[in-house]
């Protein structure tokens, strides 16, 4: 039998059920996987999967869509066969389930079958299906929840793959992930591939030679390469990198994305003498994040970072649509910032 689920302090107050980590999932009669994040999901999902295989091989898996449900489905994949074997059964769609679904899902939980458990996929895409979690958080059917939250900001991205090494006990240099993340810093599903396709081929420690030989090509075009090289005055490689970017398909708006955050990391950064560790604290960003910011503040004063502040905000407003060449405004902005003077002085 599974292990007694740990509950997350943070979210007990919220929730009356068990929230668990999606890299440590663990089965109960109903378990919601909850959340926008995809990889998050079919990780967590998978893993239930490979939990239940491993305590008894005769699992018996089933999938239903709650969007498109045949009434008496979910009774009939959970009650015990001839020979009693454990059920598995994941539900994708619960954001657009049918009522069919939601009425017999809400009976269900008032006397889940035993030996069955049931995975219920809800994005949060939709108030849809709202009625079943709230009765699933309220304790509803011996439930826990798998939260998988956006991985979005840098940092979401850095702590991602940094987790995805560590849980296969893998060292990785600190300055080869943030290149590796850098270089799938617009797909998360591309980043964990990535991060398995290195765990997987590479025996020893994973260092920046190793992710340039894998991945150097996507780095060279990476929005963050764009950045780093104009942050760091090296106005020819900028356009370069720009130039790369664009023409393997970058999109023009993640672009003054990438520059418009490293600029606003290094203006919270500037003018403070804390140390790396009480900064990034005080300000939500982590201590590598604070260190490059201090780093890239080489050569700049309070006047030049606001002046490409204020260009990457027009940049910004020109690629969503305010300019007829995005390119000519991606131009002028890295020419701003690399020579840290106004367009055309």
């Amino acid at each position: 039998m599974a292990p007694a689920p740990r509950r997350s302090p943070a979210s007990a107050s919220k929730s009356a059920i068990p929230q668990l980590s999606w890299r440590e999932p663990q089965p109960a009669p109903i378990v919601l996987v909850s959340g926008p994040e995809d990889v998050c999901a079919e990780r967590a999902i998978a893993g239930l999967r490979e939990y239940l295989r491993a305590e008894d091989a005769s699992l018996e898996v089933s999938d239903i869509r709650a969007d498109d449900y045949a009434a008496g489905t979910l009774l009939g994949l959970t009650s015990p066969s001839l020979f009693g074997e454990p059920r598995l059964v994941r539900v994708t769609g619960v954001e657009k389930c049918s009522d069919a679904f939601l009425g017999e899902a809400l009976s269900y939980l008032q006397m889940p079958q035993e030996g069955a458990t049931v995975v219920l996929r809800h994005t949060g895409a939709s108030v849809r299906g709202k009625k079943l979690l709230d009765a699933i958080r309220a304790g509803t059917g011996a439930g826990v929840e798998i939260p998988c939250a956006a991985i979005k900001r840098d940092s979401d991205k850095f702590d991602f793959a940094a987790g995805e090494f560590r849980a296969a006990h893998k060292r990785i240099a600190p300055t080869a992930l943030r290149t590796l993340v850098s270089a799938f810093a617009d797909d998360v599903t591309e980043l964990a591939a990535a991060c398995q396709q290195l765990i997987a081929d590479v025996p020893g420690d994973i260092t920046d030679q190793v992710v340039e030989r894998y991945y150097g090509g996507r780095v060279e075009t990476s929005a963050f390469t764009v950045a780093d090289t104009a942050i760091a005055g090296r106005y020819g490689d900028a356009l370069i990198a720009l130039r790369h970017a664009l023409a393997s398909g970058a999109d023009p708006v993640p672009l003054v994305a990438a520059i418009a955050s490293k600029l606003r990391t290094m203006a919270r950064v500037a003018g403070h003498r804390e140390s790396s560790g009480a900064l990034a604290a005080r300000l939500g960003l982590k201590d590598w994040q604070v260190d490059r910011a201090k780093r890239d503040l080489t050569g700049w004063n309070e006047t030049t970072l606001g002046m490409a502040i204020q260009a990457a905000a027009r940049a910004d407003v020109e690629v969503k649509g305010g300019s007829r060449d995005s390119v000519f405004a991606l131009e002028r902005l890295v020419t701003v910032i690399a020579t840290r003077a106004p367009f055309g002085a």
